[in-house]
């Protein structure tokens, strides 16, 4: 089921009854990427998937976004649907969210899992290329941008074994407006760093990283985990930045595991 809340695209998928989970995609894809999670774990609990403004069916409004005005979506979607402690999931950009959103309000959730991501804000070398790609999208290059960013987000496995798959996640990317994909790099050149929080995570936490992951690697989201009290870590094998899709039955195990291991 689909419904708008605050001019965001909600699926809901499972019972809503059950204990739930809001998934937050990365960038520049949209609620689709969690499918293979959702088939699978809505049969025990109820998931929540939404389209990130300004990308998807989501609105896009004047392009102008920040991270905490993504923390505020995210907020009113579990507000809107009454959503008691739900677990939050977020990958790449979604990962940002969820971190921030955990600084903000770690009250109103029951568990975190962070797949791909990061919490350290973009140096000078990353903003550098955050505007060198906005610059491209204005120069006409946003199907460039696209087909180059999305690339580096999979591993090379995935990408000459499941070319259609492949595909489908590009055609989809390229469906989006380019005001919202720029102002998604906005948000992401500006988001503030949330290492120094970690240490502070109270809730259970499941980390999962690509082994090929260029853009968050291993080490990188390892040391993440050992700042974070009892945290668990799981390394996908030959998969990349988008081990969701990439590699979607260790995925939904790690995370059936976690839940199950942390009764929720």
């Amino acid at each position: 089921m689909k419904e708008m809340i605050n001019e965001l695209l909600v699926s809901l998928s499972g019972r809503n009854e059950s204990n739930a989970i809001v998934f937050v995609h990365g960038f520049p894809f949209d609620h689709k990427m969690w499918q293979a999670q959702v088939v699978e774990i809505s049969k025990d609990y109820f998931c929540v998937t939404y389209d990130i403004r300004g990308l998807g069916e989501s609105t896009v409004d004047d392009g102008q976004f920040t991270m905490e005005s993504f923390v505020d979506d995210l907020e009113k979607i579990i507000d809107e649907l009454k959503l008691n402690r739900p677990v939050l999931c977020g990958l790449s950009m979604g990962g940002y969210i969820s971190l921030r959103a955990i600084e903000r309000i770690q009250e109103k959730f029951s568990a975190l899992i962070l797949c791909d991501t990061k919490s350290s804000a973009d140096d000078n070398e990353g903003k550098l290329k955050r505007a060198a790609a906005i610059k491209l999208i204005n120069s006409g290059g946003f199907e460039s941008f696209i087909d180059a960013f999305v690339l580096n987000c999979f591993g090379e496995k995935f990408v000459k074994e499941k070319r259609n798959e492949y595909d489908a996640v590009v055609n989809r990317s390229m469906m989006n407006n380019s005001i919202g994909v720029k102002g998604c790099l906005l948000a992401m050149v500006s988001r503030t760093d949330t290492t120094n929080i970690l240490n502070k995570i109270k809730l259970p936490t499941l980390i999962i990283c690509g082994s090929e992951d260029k853009l968050s690697p291993p080490d990188v989201m390892k040391s993440m985990a050992e700042q974070i009290p009892n945290s668990e870590f799981v390394l996908v094998k030959n998969t990349g930045h988008m081990t969701p899709i990439e590699s979607p039955q260790v995925v939904n195990q790690a995370i059936k595991n976690f839940l199950t291991k942390n009764r929720i």
